[in-house]
């Protein structure tokens, strides 16, 4: 398959080193990026600066996905049910805006299918889903440490207390969907 025939995807979840280990055990997921976006301050933003939460900047990941194995829908859907959308600039103890629950969109199909998505799912949450849904501006890719982190530090306290559960329960969730 060429490059030019893959779709991205651009999401934030809460700390990005759990987002990207969710997507990379996805059929059909061929890159996956993590980076940052939806920041106002002018520049490349480092990982210290995002997190200090003044830049505006959320942790996403930029997933090239072929929509001939797996469609834009499926995997809003994984992203929708690996993190909790109802919690507003927080995940677990990550606090803060760059923790944001987020989908950028790419193109107006993309908002239409995130739109219809986050509908159809708001009954499966107690709580109404706080997602934002924003137009994809700049997309800076994170330090090299911070590509494929859990799958280069599985062992690190981090990875095991928080990746692994949510990685598992994607696997009972989304078993179908699984390389």
């Amino acid at each position: 398959m060429e490059n030019n025939e893959l779709q991205k995807l651009t999401v934030g979840g809460g700390c990005f080193w759990c987002t990207e280990a969710v997507f990379d055990q996805i059929k059909g997921v061929e890159k996956i990026v993590s980076g940052y976006s939806g920041g106002t301050v002018p520049g490349t933003p480092t990982y210290r600066e995002v997190c200090s939460g003044l830049t505006g900047h959320a942790e996403v990941i930029q997933v090239s996905f072929d929509p001939n194995i797996i469609s834009y829908k499926d995997l809003l859907e994984i992203f929708m049910t690996s993190h909790d959308p109802t919690t507003l600039n927080r995940q677990g103890a990550d606090v803060g805006t760059q923790y944001r629950s987020v989908i950028f969109y790419h193109d107006e199909q993309q908002k239409e299918i995130a739109e219809k998505v986050i509908n159809e799912m708001s009954s499966y949450f107690d709580n109404p889903i706080v997602t934002e849904l924003s137009h994809l501006g700049a997309f800076f890719p994170a330090e090299t440490d911070h590509q494929d982190y859990y799958r280069n530090n599985p062992e690190q306290g981090y990875c095991r207390a928080v990746i692994s559960p949510k990685v598992a329960k994607l696997r009972k969730m989304h078993a179908d969907k699984l390389k």
